[in-house]
């Protein structure tokens, strides 16, 4: 349903899909399902990193439905799965350009081109690690950037939270109702968030401080035993026993793509009212549009609600093709219209 770049415009394809959804992950994968369950056949560009952070992601104990656990890949298949049992079509290609300026907006995958009605944008914002060989090497192993996914599993042991900010604070002040003790190591001897969530460590009896420190290794062959940090000041090097470490120093949404196309937040992460952007028949679910929860959950039942907006805008007489109606960046976030 496309054609090569460079192609003759005789060799363009006449049809169009009515809904291509750009990410795989929970998000993605969901709005595939109702999409497709709506016989709207969804064209789904994973990319080549489909699954989202599931996949980085082992046990998996708080998504419904799994009494005992699920592997984070393992539910990414069975997503994929069902999309493909109702009729999507999932190509495990990343989308190098889009045109969101007219309908059909017009979507790259790789070299080819796409035409859609509709598109529902699901591609996540990827988590900033240290880039430390043994922060990699020990992902799913004790180190993690969710402390609600997987704080539970090392409860009753000592813990690190690497970072400065509110979701720092956050994370060390939910890890703190389990552990045994929760370490905060941050670069810098003074916070960066509100002043609220720092007087709630600092009064936290479990929570303690190492300012002015840079984590150098995580130590462990198979499992998080210590966390190696370096003092900023005066080089000296420290272990910090830790069954976990829990690296909170934020999160960039995957939007490069849209960037001039679709309003962003100051972030970088998409405005939307519900799913809506503010470019008429582009929607948004998951991770990319939401800076609160970022839970798998959270992230399938947005998918599910962009394919349910997205089909009730095409069935509610969608605008003649042609340029697109956008709001103003920022106006998306006060208007009520569906």
């Amino acid at each position: 349903m496309g054609m090569r770049d460079g192609g003759d415009e005789e060799e363009r394809v006449n049809d169009v899909h009515d809904i291509i959804i750009i990410g795989g992950g929970p998000a993605g994968y969901t709005a595939a399902i109702y999409a497709a369950r709506a016989n709207l056949s969804p064209y789904v560009a994973e990319g080549f990193g489909a699954g989202g952070q599931l996949m980085l992601t082992t046990d998996v104990e708080n998504f419904p439905g799994f009494p005992d656990g699920v592997q984070g890949p393992e539910l990414m298949q069975h997503m994929r799965g069902q999309a493909e049992r109702f009729g999507a079509t999932l190509e495990s290609a990343d989308v190098s350009k889009v045109d969101l300026t007219s309908r059909p907006f017009r979507v790259w995958v790789d070299d080819e081109e796409h035409l859609a009605n509709s598109v529902i944008i699901s591609t996540g914002a990827s988590a900033r690690w240290l880039d430390l060989p043994s922060e990699s090497r020990l992902r799913g192993f004790g180190v993690s950037t969710c402390a609600t996914c997987d704080g539970f599993f090392f409860r009753d042991r000592p813990m690190v939270v690497v970072g400065g900010g509110d979701s720092a604070m956050e994370e060390a002040l939910f890890l703190a109702r389990m552990a045994s003790s929760v370490t905060i190591v941050h670069r810098r001897e003074a916070f960066r968030a509100s002043s609220i969530m720092v007087e709630r460590v600092r009064e936290h009896e479990k929570i303690r401080v190492r300012w002015n420190a840079v984590v150098e290794e995580v130590v462990g062959e198979e499992k998080v035993e210590a966390v190696r940090v370096r003092d900023t000041r005066t080089g000296e090097i420290e272990d910090i026993p830790a069954a976990a470490m829990f690296v909170a120093i934020g999160h960039d949404p995957n939007t490069g793509l849209f960037t001039g196309q679709i309003a962003l937040d100051e972030s970088g992460y998409i405005e939307t009212t519900g799913t809506r952007t503010n470019v008429e028949g582009v929607f948004a679910c998951g991770d990319v549009q939401d800076t609160i929860y970022k839970q798998a959950i959270t992230a399938a039942a947005s998918g599910c609600m962009a394919a349910m907006d997205a089909e009730r805008w095409l069935e509610g007489g969608m605008s003649s093709p042609g340029p697109v109606s956008a709001e103003p960046a920022g106006a998306v976030a006060q208007s009520t219209e569906r």
